[in-house]
C-alpha cells in the first residue's frame, strides 16, 4: 500500500554523504544490458553481476490496478498474483510449489497500482527449469469455478487482515477524494464492494486474464550468473507460441482539481492521530524536471535533516511520523504528506505547520549546499542498494514498469543533476496550491 512503502522509505533514510566527497559516475546504473524482444512481443533482458551460482528471474506484467477500468470489477490485478500460483495441467498447483521447493527458490509476487511482478531468486543451474516452468503458468493457467471462488475468499480474507491496520482506510479514503475519474480512485486491492463480490465473476476473470497476461505486456528479466544466448535459446523454445493478445482498454484522463477536497476518519479502537496531504503530480516521465524536483522537494522540506522534522519529531515531540513522497507512477500521481501525531488538540497546529512549510519553499529557494546534499543522497542510496542480482533485476523492473525503458532511471538521475534552487521554488509554487490539496485526518473514536 501507498502509505505504508512512504513509511518504510523515511524509516529507511541515512545520513547524506558530505558534499564534494563522492564523485558522481557517468551513468547511475553500471551494469550492461543485453536485450532481444521476440516477434510475440515479449522482451528478455539480462543484466550480469558477480554473483557466481545465482540468478534472480522476474517477469513484469505492466497491468495494475490502473488497468481495472470496469465498474464494479476492481481488484483483479491482485486477484491474479494469487491466481497465478494455481496450476497448470503439466504443473498442478502442489506439483509446482515441489519443483519451487527442490530448486531452494525464493519465489514471491507482488502487485501496484501500475504493474504485477513475478520474482524469484534461484540457482543458476535451474535456469532451463525455471523458464520452463514460468512459460507453463503464464501460458497455460488452468483453474475452474470452485478454484477461483477459493481464491476470491482468501483476497476477501487479505483485505480483512490489511482493515486491522488504520493505514489501510488511510490510502483508500485518499485515493477515493482525490481521485473522480482515473482508475487511481481505487487501491490496488479494489473497492471492498468488488472484493466481496469478486467470487461471482468468474467468467470476467477470464476475460482479465486473455486481456493483460500476453507476451506484449510482458517483460522478462534475469540478473547474476547469466548468458543472455542460453536464456534465449530456453526462452524462444518455452515462451515462442505464446500467442499476442488483441484486447484494449482506454484509461480515463483524471480532470485538474479545482477545490480542495477533505475527509474525516474514525478508529474504533485507541490509535494516534494522522493527517494525510495530497496533491496531484505528473506522471513519472523521468526526464520532466518537474519530477525531479518534487522528489528533492520531498526531502529538503519533510526529510530527517529538515527544519520542520526537527522541530516537530525531534524538539518540541508533537509528531512522530513525519514523511512525504512524490509518487512516481504511469499516470499523474500524488506529492503526499503523513504526520502521525501524539495528540488529537495538536492536529490543526500541525497541519498549519506543514502547510506553512510548503508555501515558504513556493516563497524561497532551499539553499545550494542543501540542495546538492539531496541530490547527493539521492544518488547515493540508490547505487549502493544495487548490492545483489535481485535487487538489480528490482531496478530494471521498475523502469520498465513505468516507462517500458530498463534505463530510464538514467533520465531521471539525470534531471536530478540538474536540479537548480529555481525550479524547486518553481514546483513548490505550482503543485502546492489550496485548490490542489486533499486532505484525509483520521482519531481514534474515543480521542474526539
Amino acid at each position: 500500500m501507498r502509505l505504508q512503502s512512504l513509511i518504510l522509505l523515511t524509516l529507511s533514510l541515512i545520513a547524506s554523504p558530505a558534499i564534494g566527497q563522492e564523485a558522481k559516475p557517468e551513468k547511475i546504473f553500471p551494469y550492461p544490458t543485453q536485450r532481444t524482444d521476440l516477434e510475440n512481443g515479449l522482451s528478455v533482458l539480462t543484466v550480469p553481476f558477480d554473483s557466481p551460482g545465482i540468478i534472480a528471474y522476474y517477469t513484469v506484467v505492466r497491468t495494475g490496478s490502473r488497468n481495472e477500468v470496469e465498474p464494479g470489477l476492481s481488484g483483479f490485478a491482485h486477484f491474479f498474483e494469487h491466481m497465478m500460483f494455481r496450476g497448470t495441467e503439466k504443473y498442478p498447483q502442489e506439483k509446482y510449489q515441489s519443483v519451487v521447493k527442490a530448486l531452494g527458490a525464493d519465489a514471491n509476487a507482488f502487485t501496484t497500482d501500475d504493474w504485477t511482478c513475478y520474482h524469484m531468486t534461484v540457482p543458476s543451474s535451474a535456469l532451463p527449469t525455471v523458464v520452463e516452468v514460468e512459460a507453463d503458468r503464464f501460458r497455460n493457467l488452468q483453474y475452474d469455478k470452485a478454484d477461483f471462488q477459493k481464491e476470491a475468499r482468501a483476497v476477501l480474507g487479505e483485505y480483512n487482515k490489511s482493515a486491522s491496520s488504520p493505514f489501510l482506510i488511510l490510502n483508500e479514503a485518499m485515493q477515493d477524494k482525490a481521485y473522480t475519474t482515473h482508475t487511481y480512485k481505487h487501491t490496488t486491492i479494489g473497492f471492498l464492494a468488488d472484493v466481496k463480490d469478486m467470487p461471482n465473476q468468474f467468467d470476467y476473470s477470464k476475460k482479465f486474464f486473455d486481456r493483460w497476461y500476453r507476451p506484449e505486456n510482458c517483460t522478462i528479466i534475469v540478473a547474476g550468473d547469466v548468458d543472455h544466448d542460453r536464456l534465449m535459446s530456453l526462452v524462444r523454445k518455452e515462451y515462442g507460441g505464446w500467442e499476442r493478445g488483441k484486447s484494449s482498454v482506454t484509461i480515463p484522463d483524471e480532470p485538474e482539481q479545482t477545490e480542495p477536497r477533505s475527509a474525516r476518519l474514525t478508529w474504533p479502537s485507541p490509535t494516534l492521530p494522522v493527517l494525510y496531504l495530497g496533491f496531484h503530480i505528473p506522471s513519472a516521465d523521468p526526464r520532466n524536471q518537474d519530477i525531479a524536483a518534487l522528489s528533492a522537494l520531498a526531502q529538503g522540506v519533510f526529510g530527517e535533516t529538515s527544519p520542520l522534522y526537527k522541530s516537530l519529531v525531534l524538539d518540541e515531540q508533537k509528531v512522530v511520523l513525519l514523511a512525504a513522497d512524490a509518487e512516481l507512477k504511469r499516470d499523474p500521481a500524488m506529492f503526499t504528506v503523513v504526520a502521525r501525531v501524539r495528540q488529537s488538540a495538536d492536529l490543526d497546529a500541525v497541519r498549519k505547520r506543514i502547510e506553512d512549510a510548503l508555501a515558504e519553499a513556493a516563497k524561497s529557494p532551499i539553499p545550494v549546499a542543501r540542495l546538492e546534499a539531496i541530490k547527493s543522497h539521492l544518488r547515493y542510496a540508490f547505487a549502493n542498494s544495487l548490492d545483489s542480482p535481485d535487487a538489480i533485476a528490482m531496478a530494471v523492473s521498475e523502469s520498465i514498469a513505468l516507462t517500458g525503458r530498463p534505463d530510464s532511471m538514467e533520465e531521471r538521475y539525470a534531471a536530478y543533476d540538474r536540479l537548480t534552487p529555481d525550479d524547486l521554488q518553481r514546483v513548490a509554487g505550482r503543485y502546492f496550491a489550496p485548490t490542489n490539496q486533499t486532505v484525509v485526518i483520521l482519531e481514534s473514536e474515543k480521542s474526539k
